[in-house]
């Protein structure tokens, strides 16, 4: 059922729904601490902490936060009025260990099935369950064989290698510039998606505590000890960054990392920290080797011939509790992107921290000679408009520009 908002002001919202999920940012981030919508998403205590909101205070303060406040229509939301027969989504998450899908079935489902009364149900189902590797799924939402699906750039960069401006492994040096440079390239992957699938962009997910790292049996102290490292990569951008650093990287279907590990088909396999933890590759790995930066958004859409069989009233709630459940996911993802590392950690496994010649070879090599000029290969051209976005929005902010040849050029990073 809806609230009762009528005559409420903003703050009088925010300070009514302080301490726990639904919480909102005002400009006192003491209302957001509280517990998380379920005990993994939170600290060990299933919290979400004032130090941890402090420290990432660049989210809430972002005129996209903003956006998501008006997209939310608190003070004003759709009334339901409509009273047919219930609308089901079956909606196709990358996998259910990973905490998007995790809010997903614990926040926007349920909410969604209660501010409806039982009208709009949203099935999550996940990649493996439908046998899926991910490389596909823009055509399935396309063709309607998926109804809704999380679509990750690094899975489907094959068939539009533009959408990998959002997954150029190594360019980031820390999670504030990523947020300040995705939100800044929204919209063209909103529109990438759309094209691609004519489908309808519900909202987004955050890959918190998505720092990305080596699961490996043995330590990775050093440069040398990368070198023809067989390592699982989950997408082409991120192959090429290994192989710059001197790994041996294979594709493999996140689902079948663990028994690749175990069974020493493997000798390493890169993810990021939450997702791996989830994975419970702690249990057939002893050391993390890391990591690169990485806290991206990607987009839930709906196929467009599902969409419009949905009663605009419906759709018009479900846009509402969409920008909600993003406005939670920010919320959380404060202390999720710390948890990630510590969780491996709290089982016992080994941080190696890239040592300063890693972390050149990354830039210097990896990033420079491999990442992005591998990426302007696939794209085609650097007269396609998605390197004058790059060169736009993402190089200013990471000191990098790609030049008309396809090569980059190191720049003065503008704030």
């Amino acid at each position: 059922m809806q609230e009762t908002t009528e005559g409420m002001t903003l703050e009088a919202y925010a300070a009514k729904n302080a301490g726990g999920p639904g919480a909102i940012y005002l400009g006192d981030l003491s209302q957001l601490v509280g517990p998380a919508p379920s005990e993994d998403q939170g600290d060990f205590d299933g919290n979400v902490p004032l130090d941890a909101l402090e420290r990432h205070i660049w989210i809430y303060e972002s005129t996209f936060y903003e956006s998501l406040l008006e997209k939310a229509r608190l003070l004003d939301p759709t009334e339901l009025v409509y009273d047919g027969d219930p609308v089901t989504i079956q909606h196709a998450c990358i996998n259910r260990a990973l905490l998007p899908c995790v809010l997903i079935e614990t926040y926007l489902a349920p909410n969604l099935e209660e501010r409806t009364n039982g009208k709009l149900i949203l099935n999550v189902s996940s990649y493996p369950e439908l046998g899926l590797a991910g490389p596909d799924t823009l055509t399935l939402v396309s063709d309607g064989t998926l109804e809704m699906a999380n679509i990750y750039g690094g899975y489907v960069g094959g068939e539009m290698p533009p959408i990998e401006i959002q997954n150029l492994w190594g360019i980031y040096p820390d999670r504030e510039t990523e947020f300040r440079a995705t939100i800044a390239i929204t919209p063209d992957l909103e529109a990438l998606v759309r094209d691609a699938t004519g489908g309808f962009v519900l909202n987004h997910n955050w890959f918190s505590g998505n720092d990305l790292y080596f699961f490996s049996k043995e330590p990775l102290a050093t440069l040398e000890d990368f070198d023809g490292l067989k390592t699982r990569s989950h997408s082409a951008a991120l192959s090429d960054w290994i192989e710059g650093i001197g790994g041996d990287a294979q594709f493999l279907a996140f689902a079948e990392v663990y028994t690749a590990l175990e069974r020493g088909i493997l000798e390493a396999a890169v993810a990021g920290a939450d997702a791996g933890h989830g994975q419970r590759w702690y249990e057939v790995t002893d050391y993390l080797a890391g990591p690169l930066t990485s806290f991206p958004s990607t987009n839930n859409i709906i196929n467009g011939e599902k969409w419009d069989t949905i009663p605009a009233n419906l759709q018009q709630i479900l846009i509402e509790e969409g920008a909600k459940s993003e406005l939670e996911a920010l919320r959380i993802a404060s202390i999720q992107n710390e948890m990630g590392l510590a969780k491996n950690l709290d089982k016992g496994m080994t941080l190696d921290q890239f040592n300063d010649e890693v972390e050149d070879r990354s830039l210097n090599s990896s990033v420079i000679e491999y990442v992005i000029p591998a990426w302007v290969n696939r794209v085609g051209s650097t007269d396609h408009e998605i390197i004058g976005v790059f060169n736009e929005n993402v190089g200013p902010l990471v000191g990098l520009h790609i030049n008309a040849d396809g090569s980059v050029t190191k720049t003065e990073v503008q704030n």
